[in-house]
């Protein structure tokens, strides 16, 4: 029998944040405006005017999909070759291009759905709790 429950708070968190990363919405208002370029964050979302800026995106996003993604197309690219033995000049018509696609739009996915969760979570620069102790 279907449990009539919702689905976890996880879940939906998860998705919205997937969501929000997929199509560049603001994690405040919804509004597809975080983006002032391809990959380069506004520094305020156009549409609420949440401070961007205060987000730490970082450089992660982009070392983890560089790995990722030179091994996909680096064993594309090797398939392809073993498969069909194109010409030097056909590789690097085909893989350049998919290469820099990929990246930017992987980029983008990654650094939107980090800021998302970064705003869901509330999450900030480390501190050091002096509290702690006394």
């Amino acid at each position: 029998m279907d449990d009539p429950s919702p689905a976890p708070v996880a879940q939906s968190a998860a998705r919205a944040v997937l969501e929000a990363g997929a199509r560049g919405l603001c994690p405040r208002c919804g509004k597809p405006a975080i983006f002032d370029g391809w990959i380069r964050f506004a520094p305020r979302c156009r549409a609420c005017a949440l401070d961007l800026t205060q987000f730490n995106v970082g450089d992660g996003p982009a070392a983890f999909l560089t790995l990722i993604l030179g091994t996909i197309v680096v064993a594309m690219a090797i398939i392809v070759e073993i498969k069909f033995h194109p010409p030097l000049w056909l590789h690097m018509l085909i893989w350049i291009p998919v290469t820099l696609a990929g990246v930017i739009w992987s980029l983008r996915l990654a650094k939107a759905a980090l800021l998302a969760a970064e705003y869901r979570n509330a999450a900030r620069e480390g501190r050091i709790d002096t509290s702690v102790g006394e």
